[in-house]
């Protein structure tokens, strides 16, 4: 009979826990998508940071997808899920949109790089239902079903540095939608806060919008009015 002492008892528990986190997420079973997209004028404006347009010039002024999320049931995500090692080449023929509407503004200029840290962070997470290909269309047609900045604009809400309620961004965004938005803000290099980032609730197939049965874990970091500076 052999008697474990109480270190490799500790060990041995901590391999089990890592076992258990490591099948929890390669499994796929995640709930729902989160779909974020950002607004550039606000990331390029907030304090202490600077953009590099990609070599393919200053994107234009509209909001761009910064990624497209699996999370579980509780609002927690799963991420570097293994096995979903990112194949440039099959993307080449979605390349010129995905420049358009998913650039990367980040110093010093990662062009396809962040492309390759989305799937491998968060794509693998799904790819039990959707592979690398479906993956970033599902992100480009929710890009285009998603108009956030016809929707603002039909509520007189416009990138011109003036600051808006944000209620006023919350419901022209679900009137145009159908569904509620979570809004989250960051601050710009004289403390003002405004519109960044906005995250929507897609269904595990990645096509549809839902009302979000959790809000994404983090701050919101909104005051009641918020600044939408213009790109």
């Amino acid at each position: 009979m052999v008697i474990l002492g109480s270190s490799m008892l500790m060990k041995l528990s901590l391999m089990l826990s890592l076992t258990v986190v490591t099948l929890a997420n390669n499994s796929g079973d995640f709930h729902l998508f989160y779909f974020v997209q950002q607004w550039l004028g606000s990331y390029c404006d907030q304090n202490g940071e600077r953009c590099c347009y990609p070599v393919t010039g200053k994107p234009a002024a509209d909001f761009t997808i910064y990624g497209l999320w699996p999370y579980y049931n509780d609002g927690s995500f799963p991420y570097n899920c293994g096995g979903g090692n990112f194949d440039e080449a099959l993307i080449k023929p979605m390349q010129d949109r995905l420049r358009k509407e998913w650039p990367s503004v980040t110093c010093p200029d990662i062009g396809r790089k962040f492309w390759v840290h989305e799937w491998n962070k968060h794509g693998s997470c799904s790819k039990s239902v959707l592979a690398e290909i479906p993956y970033f269309q599902a992100a480009l047609n929710l890009k285009y079903k998603v108009n956030l900045l016809q929707a603002l604009a039909k509520a007189g809400i416009r990138p011109n540095n003036q600051v808006y309620p944000l209620k006023a961004f919350k419901k022209a965004i679900a009137r145009a939608t159908g569904f509620h938005p979570w809004i989250d803000c960051n601050h710009n290099s004289q403390g003002q806060s405004q519109i960044w980032q906005v995250s929507m609730c897609v269904d595990r197939s990645g096509t549809r919008l839902k009302n979000c049965p959790f809000l994404p874990r983090g701050p919101g970091n909104c005051a009641s009015k918020i600044k939408f500076p213009s790109f």
